[in-house]
């Protein structure tokens, strides 16, 4: 059967509460346009989300929804996914929901290999509480609980995946939207936990204390946000305020699931 990425969406939801400005919309098409490029039926597939910004994202889907508490998007993903393989499972995350409150789930949903896709949507805030620093808030960029400048260094939320154990790992931004609709196809099909943290824009809070108009932190990602081989081959002392985007891990160790019914002498195609 052919789908449509309307097929995936509660469009009489529609318009969404989101600022104007803000990419979230763009990541929620490009999740949608992603299953109906993959044909997966509606039903087949469960969104998890938390708390924040993004945290109402499964507002807009049709597809079966789990909205839970903060920092336990990928809690419930995992029991979700636990208790039906068969369901395509994605967690949609901001960075506080992420890897600030939820960092230790997110580490141990690596950790596990889980066969569970996130997409995190990072804009280096808490965008829907008043703008306070999360985790990956830039050293000394102002938000409204750090007004002279965070004094925190922030987490790299595609290496501290890479580095937990995830069998892929991605990173673009909401301005480049067709390497994002790849990459999110990509980490729904590879089994084992999957990462695309999406760079995007906070207009309203850390836009505006960062940055000089409302469309200028989109213009940021799109022309500092560079392609990894790019990155790799600037001189160090030109890396600061840049970040490379593409694959930065693609490995196929089997997931949890096998693993432990590997073990216990489980069938493990069950």
């Amino acid at each position: 059967m052919t789908y449509e990425y309307t097929d995936y969406l509660n469009t009489q939801a529609l318009p969404s509460m989101w600022c104007a400005g803000c990419g979230n919309g763009i990541i929620v098409r490009s999740v949608a346009e992603a299953l109906a490029h993959l044909e997966i039926p509606p039903h087949k597939v469960v969104i998890t989300t938390g708390i924040g910004c993004f945290g109402k994202a499964d507002d807009y889907f049709a597809t079966h929804t789990f909205h839970g508490s903060h920092g336990r998007a990928l809690a419930f993903a995992t029991g979700i996914k636990a208790g039906n393989p068969d369901l395509h499972v994605i967690a949609l995350m901001g960075d506080g929901d992420a890897v600030t409150i939820g960092g230790n789930h997110f580490i141990h949903t690596a950790r596990r290999n889980m066969d569970i896709t996130a997409v995190v949507a990072n804009n280096l805030n808490y965008g829907m509480t008043g703008g306070q620093y999360s985790a990956t808030s830039p050293l000394q960029s102002l938000t409204s609980t750090a007004p002279r400048g965070v004094p925190e260094q922030a987490f790299d939320v595609a290496a501290l995946a890479e580095t937990a154990g995830a069998n892929y790992v991605a990173r673009t931004t909401a301005y480049h939207v067709m390497q994002m609709k790849k990459l999110v196809i990509a980490a729904i099909q590879k089994p084992g936990f999957s990462l695309v943290e999406v760079m995007t824009p906070c207009p309203t809070h850390f836009g505006r204390r960062n940055y000089k108009g409302q469309h200028d932190m989109m213009l940021y990602f799109k022309d500092h946000v560079l392609p990894w081989k790019r990155y790799e081959q600037m001189p160090l002392e030109e890396k600061a305020g840049y970040m490379p985007r593409g694959v930065f891990a693609d490995r196929d160790k089997p997931d949890f699931l096998k693993t432990y019914r590997k073990i216990n002498n489980m069938d493990p195609d069950r």
